[in-house]
């Protein structure tokens, strides 16, 4: 069956592909020459999944709360109306079986679509998204993994794999709602290392790593005489006797300034304006600590129908930068979400958010210009006295039809200390919202 849908899924990309540019006999040609070179996916243990993810979002902008649209994911904050392709995503993977013995497999993911725009070049708070690109072809997972017959099994992934920490995952499908959370916008995305995990009992499993750092395809460092950066990974499991909730602490520890790869050799492991702006041409000598605990709970009285979960996130980055006094900022934000089904096609989702942080050094809006304990902190266009974000999020799911979810949202953000001064103005404008948003989704899954 797999073999069937991956010779399909080729056959029409290639017949769409030359369909309106090369002549019938081109197109056939190629159409045979693709069926007859397929990759067979038959074979035990190697399993295809994927889904396609389209919908429409609108956010309701005005001169008084333009800059909290800015707030949201890159993909969640086109102008008004716009018709989305968030994500065409196709899995390829071998499982390790159950069994604790010496083994080996592998995933791969692959993810095309606006989505993919934006998790290749990281850049929330850029303002309004005007250039979304369908095309975008981004490598979300490329990994190894092993087991060694060690006590329980003791797991080894090594290569490409996400990150260990958030409660809301890159697949927007997987979520409660379908836009993505502020506190998402300060979680890393993906490392590049080795990363082993461990299951104790039934109730607690951890993992260690040593990776490059956050979003990142080099090492961490921003400062060349500062050696080989890495970043330490940790995590604690607790699952709850039933399996009904589950506790999970994940820590993160990098040793230099992260060098994100993703928008730049110059920029930092979270958000493009995480880094000191005064310190591009010189030296970074910093570190970053990372804290994530998220958990969720069914409740057995509810018969499977509620669904409660938290997420929290504490960061801290620290050190010293040329031509910058001192890189010092802190961030902090806690979610709490809910998911009530109230029959087989029927669910409602709700979700609350808070982010702040000491200054706009990782979490700052769009068109600020300055960082830090800089001097330059003075300059009437930057608030640097602390930002805070809020936002809620309703959701309603419909599964009317076998592997298809259609969801429709509305959410609403707004903040403190988000203003700025335009130059010559005397008063900021008024930019701390309320945002209006409301989108609807299409998935099918296979």
């Amino acid at each position: 069956m797999n073999r069937r849908i991956l010779t399909l899924i080729l056959s029409a990309s290639a017949s769409i592909s030359f369909a309106d540019s090369a002549p019938e006999a081109s197109a056939q040609d190629t159409k045979k020459m693709v069926q007859n070179s397929f990759v067979e996916t038959a074979q035990k243990g190697i399993k295809l999944s994927g889904y396609v993810d389209a919908g429409y979002s609108y956010n309701f902008t005005g001169q008084n709360n333009n800059s909290m649209v800015s707030t949201r994911y890159a993909t969640d904050t086109a102008q008004r109306g716009d018709f989305n392709l968030y994500a065409v995503k196709i899995a390829l993977e071998k499982v390790l079986t159950s069994e604790n013995k010496a083994q080996a497999g592998f995933r791969t993911d692959v993810m095309i679509g606006e989505d993919a725009s934006y998790f290749i070049n990281r850049t929330p708070n850029a303002g309004y998204n005007t250039n979304n690109n369908s095309n975008s072809l981004f490598l979300e997972q490329a990994y190894a993994s092993i087991r060694a017959p060690v006590g329980n099994g003791w797991d080894f992934k090594v290569g490409k794999f996400v990150s260990t920490m958030g409660y809301e995952v890159m697949e927007r499908p997987a979520n409660m709602n379908t836009t993505f959370g502020i506190l998402f916008n300060v979680m890393p995305l993906y490392y590049t290392g080795v990363l082993s995990s461990y299951r104790f009992d039934d109730y607690l499993d951890a993992k260690l790593g040593v990776v490059n750092g956050s979003n990142s395809d080099n090492n961490t460092t921003l400062n060349p005489n500062a050696g080989d950066g890495v970043a330490l990974l940790a995590s604690l499991n607790v699952t709850a006797p039933g399996g009904n909730a589950n506790w999970s602490n994940n820590f993160q520890y990098s040793s230099g300034y992260d060098n994100n790869t993703s928008t730049g050799s110059t920029n930092s492991s979270l958000t493009s304006s995480s880094q000191p702006a005064r310190a591009n041409n010189g030296d970074i000598s910093a570190y970053m600590l990372l804290y994530n605990s998220w958990g969720n709970w069914a409740p057995k009285f509810a018969n499977d129908k509620l669904l409660l979960a938290f997420n929290t996130v504490f960061g801290n980055l620290s050190g010293v930068a040329e031509g910058v006094a001192n890189v010092n900022t802190h961030w902090y934000g806690a979610g709490a979400y809910a998911k009530y089904q109230f029959n087989d096609w029927f669910s409602l989702c709700s979700r609350g958010e808070y982010l702040g942080s000491n200054n706009d050094g990782v979490i700052g809006y769009a068109g600020a210009s300055t960082t830090f304990n800089t001097p330059e902190a003075n300059n009437p266009t930057r608030h640097v006295t602390g930002v805070n974000f809020w936002e809620y999020t309703l959701t309603a799911g419909f599964n009317v039809i076998e592997n298809v979810l259609i969801r429709a949202e509305y959410r609403l953000d707004w903040g403190t200390n988000l203003y700025q001064v335009p130059n010559g103005a005397s008063q900021p404008e008024g930019q701390n919202g309320p945002a209006h948003y409301a989108g609807a989704e299409v998935v099918y899954s296979f």
